[in-house]
């Protein structure tokens, strides 16, 4: 891959470089391509430390990834709704989506398979089939699945055009002083940690990201609410509520350092999703109950007056 620097380039690492410019490589893994003397300036080895002059050509020979299946797993999996074209699933707390780096079993995706075999789109590969979106680990509920190609090219349309509607329901930090607002930054790869998202920065990644929240319930210290997306960007709720100041509550990664009410994870459910069903035009909406985490850490609020 050849990478040509910029004036805002000027005085960064070389390892730095590498992880803004090219798509989910990490620092670390920079640093191991640049040891392995597969980065080169201007036609010369660098070490990890260089600092960009601003006017470099950059050439990085990148591996390519060692090739994966997912694998059918006995997991117990909650469907709430199923059809010949979709599925849509009450995913658990913990549980991740589809296999990867560090994470390459246990999955949805490991489930799914057991569970429906062959009938799933193929459109997202091996790692990730029918998967039309995700949502973190640690969150809760509904996630859709695509069945077959025709179905999963109509949401993932659906999904662009924000005609698939997705509603979530999380306890935030802080009192939230208006009854509703909107969150409309864009959300992209923080330039300082790649394990981060970052809400109206100006990164390559930054994409329009738009969030609407409406207060349920006010407790002492947290507030109970209700968003609804209009874009579906990587930990969106997470980072827009961080940033006006009220982060999800045991959030490990925009929360607060201290897991006040020992979550162990972000207190958020994905509660309602709405859809056009991609054969039939038929406007679907399924509900997800709130899970007992979550529920037991609303009565713990309530009982604390």
């Amino acid at each position: 891959m050849e990478l040509k620097a910029e004036e805002k380039d000027k005085d960064k690492r070389i390892d730095v470089f590498l992880s803004e410019r090219i798509e989910n490589l990490s620092r670390n893994a920079a640093q191991l391509l640049i040891a392995d003397g597969n980065v080169t300036i201007d036609g010369r080895p660098v070490k990890k430390n260089y600092k960009m002059s601003g006017d470099e050509t950059v050439l990085a020979a990148l591996s390519p990834p060692k090739p994966m299946d997912a694998k059918a797993e006995d997991i117990p999996l909650e469907i709430v709704y199923e059809d010949g074209d979709v599925c849509v699933v009450n995913k658990a707390r913990g549980m991740v989506v589809h296999p990867a780096a560090g994470h390459p079993d246990k999955t949805l995706v490991n489930a799914l398979i057991f569970r429906l075999k062959d009938s799933l789109s193929g459109i997202n590969g091996t790692l990730r089939p029918g998967i039309v979106h995700r949502i973190d680990k640690d969150t809760s509920g509904l996630l859709i699945v695509a069945k077959n190609d025709f179905a999963h090219e109509r949401l993932a349309a659906q999904l662009k055009d924000h005609i698939l509607s997705r509603v979530y329901e999380a306890v935030v930090c802080g009192n939230i002083k208006t009854d509703r607002g909107t969150v409309d930054l864009p959300v992209g790869r923080s330039r300082t940690d790649r394990k981060r998202m970052a809400a109206g920065g100006s990164t390559l990644t930054a994409r329009d990201a738009v969030t609407h929240y409406e207060v349920l319930e006010r407790f002492n210290g947290y507030t109970y609410i209700r968003c609804r997306l209009e874009t579906g960007r990587t930990h969106q709720i997470r980072v827009h509520m961080a940033h006006i100041g009220h982060p999800v509550a045991g959030d490990p990664v925009y929360g607060p350092k201290k897991d006040v009410l020992k979550l162990g994870g972000q207190c958020l459910h994905a509660r309602e999703l709405t859809f056009l069903h991609p054969r039939t035009g038929e406007k679907i909406t399924v509900n997800a109950p709130l899970p007992e985490y979550f529920a037991k850490t609303l009565q713990i609020l309530r009982d604390k007056g």
